[in-house]
């Protein structure tokens, strides 16, 4: 093994949810995340159906407790045609990672956090105002946000690429996912964070 390669393996870390398995079928053992700041708040344990019925929403940090899965399966329903249909979106979900694993051969569930990790943008823009002058100004993000901004982003561009089309909401979570895990500029998360992060470095 290359030291290239080892040094990669050691900045990998381990996620939560080692074990369990994700709609029954993949299990979350081998999967890792490359950025060690999302690792603690990246979260797959998933027992049963990934609904928890929002038992989490008054707590401080209670998302963290949630499966990333449930919460990505929780934006895709955010507005438009699927608002509501849970199910619908599960079922497409899940469909959608069949798919990847059978294309690529691979746990789809290290495609998904690759996806997160690529979609997450590492710093933003605030407004500071000095007496009658508002500038911006680059801020770094945190992880809890850094997560959030990636799952919102993916879901928006997952549900947009059935907009004005025949393609079903599973097509669009593979080309999504798919286009994002491997960092291609064409996916809707990877061109929203590269344009984020470009207007934050111009007002460093």
């Amino acid at each position: 093994m290359s030291e290239e390669v080892q040094e990669v393996k050691e900045q990998e870390a381990p996620i939560a949810g080692i074990g369990t398995l994700v709609f029954g079928k993949w299990d979350a053992n081998d999967v890792s995340c490359a950025d060690p700041g999302l690792a603690p708040y990246i979260n797959l344990t998933t027992i049963g159906t990934p609904h928890t019925g929002g038992r989490h929403a008054n707590q401080w940090f209670g998302k963290a407790n949630l499966s990333v899965v449930e919460r990505f399966i929780n934006n895709l329903m955010r507005t438009g045609k699927f608002s509501g249909k849970k199910q619908h979106c599960a079922k497409a979900f899940e469909a959608a990672l069949d798919n990847i694993e059978e294309r690529s051969g691979e746990n789809p569930l290290q495609k998904f956090i690759d996806a997160i990790v690529e979609a997450a943008p590492c710093e933003e823009t605030t407004r500071i105002k000095l007496g009658a002058v508002s500038t911006p100004k680059a801020v770094d993000s945190s992880p809890s946000r850094r997560l959030d901004v990636a799952l919102r982003n993916l879901s928006i561009g997952c549900a947009s690429a059935t907009a004005k089309s025949k393609r079903s909401l599973t097509e669009g979570v593979i080309s999504e996912i798919s286009k994002a895990a491997s960092g291609d500029v064409g996916s809707f998360a990877i061109g929203k964070r590269e344009e984020v992060e470009r207007i934050a470095a111009s007002a460093r």
